[in-house]
């Protein structure tokens, strides 16, 4: 599916394996209200995989060596499409369980997470990192006035 935006094309592959429904409009208010903090960004696309414990464990282990489930992977493509010129900047993947057990050990509801996790995923796509702790800084604080507008400045980045 995708929706137009000023900024975005947005396509969400949806898969999730819990009795859940996820609000969609939170996923692309998150994703959009990220790309447009971020100047001279127009046209783009991405796309955001809900999927569960298992499955990100399985691209966590394929694709960094870590044996583990994850809260998010993002997979950065930085591709342009020939035809229409509209940039890929790649895939977000979140796993629903692993973010319903952080936000609950936080004390914020899954949505504020899930959010959260949107935006962190964007900022990889966008090039930021927290390898460093000058990266860190600099990631960190762009994820908190993201979370600011979005109306979430409340909830706290945590490290597991």
């Amino acid at each position: 599916m995708t929706r137009a935006n000023r900024f975005l094309r947005f396509t969400i592959m949806r898969r999730i394996e819990t009795p859940s429904k996820f609000p969609r409009r939170l996923l692309e208010r998150a994703a959009c209200v990220a790309l447009e903090s971020q100047s001279g960004l127009a046209d783009v696309e991405l796309t955001i995989v809900l999927t569960d414990d298992s499955k990100i464990r399985a691209l966590n282990r394929e694709y960094l060596g870590i044996d583990a489930p994850t809260d998010v992977l993002s997979f950065p493509a930085a591709e342009t499409d020939p035809g229409t010129g509209v940039r890929y900047l790649g895939d977000i993947v979140i796993s629903m369980p692993y973010a319903a057990n952080s936000a609950k050990k936080a004390g914020h509801p899954v949505e504020a997470e899930v959010q959260l996790l949107v935006v962190h995923g964007v900022l990889h796509l966008l090039g930021y990192d927290h390898a460093s702790p000058r990266e860190k800084a600099k990631m960190w604080k762009a994820q908190a006035a993201i979370l600011g507008a979005l109306g979430l400045s409340d909830i706290k980045i945590r490290e597991e």
